[in-house]
């Protein structure tokens, strides 16, 4: 018996620290679900326990950091398993090697004003930047690149993440990766 798999799609949600991506998330992932589709999030604070747990956050390590979740990632797809990338991914060159990896892949900016996100901070992680705890933070010491022609993009801070989901949904229909 030949048993074949087609490659599946991605979804790269980008934005800064507290933006709202892993709330799009995860209506992403109840809304694929609830039309049969079950996808790998690849979560990159999970991952980054696994495979940097002690990370400096350095530009070399978000580099190997990154090429190790895009491995990852590409992995499932080609296994016919979508994937939906929650990571911050702070340069654009991050975001277009998984591009260049993945054919059918998606890039969704979650747009949020960084007043807003630093308001937010429900890791703390703004706090420990400003305090000198966190060197690196997206926003504060480490810069962050936003798409420069994301195929959707979230407003953080003043959109419903179900209906944000629903465009991304509608956008993966329209590309014929569903």
């Amino acid at each position: 018996m030949e048993r074949r798999i087609t490659p599946a799609f991605a979804i790269w949600v980008t934005g800064l620290p507290a933006s709202g991506k892993s709330t799009l998330v995860a209506a992403l992932k109840t809304q694929l679900v609830d039309r049969g589709i079950d996808v790998a999030v690849l979560e990159s604070d999970v991952l980054r326990e696994i495979l940097t747990p002690h990370p400096r956050y350095d530009e070399r390590e978000r580099e190997i950091f990154y090429r190790q979740m895009t491995y990852i990632g590409t992995l499932l797809i080609e296994h016919g398993v979508p994937v939906v990338f929650d990571a911050t991914a702070n340069r654009q060159r991050y975001r277009d090697e998984a591009r260049g990896k993945i054919s059918q892949l998606l890039e969704v900016f979650v747009d949020c004003p960084l007043e807003v996100c630093m308001a937010r901070d429900p890791k703390g992680i703004y706090r420990q930047g400003r305090e000198g705890a966190s060197q690196g933070v997206p926003g504060l010491q480490a810069v962050y690149e936003p798409p420069s022609s994301p195929d959707v993009v979230v407003h953080g801070h003043s959109e419903a993440p179900e209906r944000a989901a629903q465009r991304v949904i509608a956008k993966l229909v329209e590309r014929g990766y569903l």
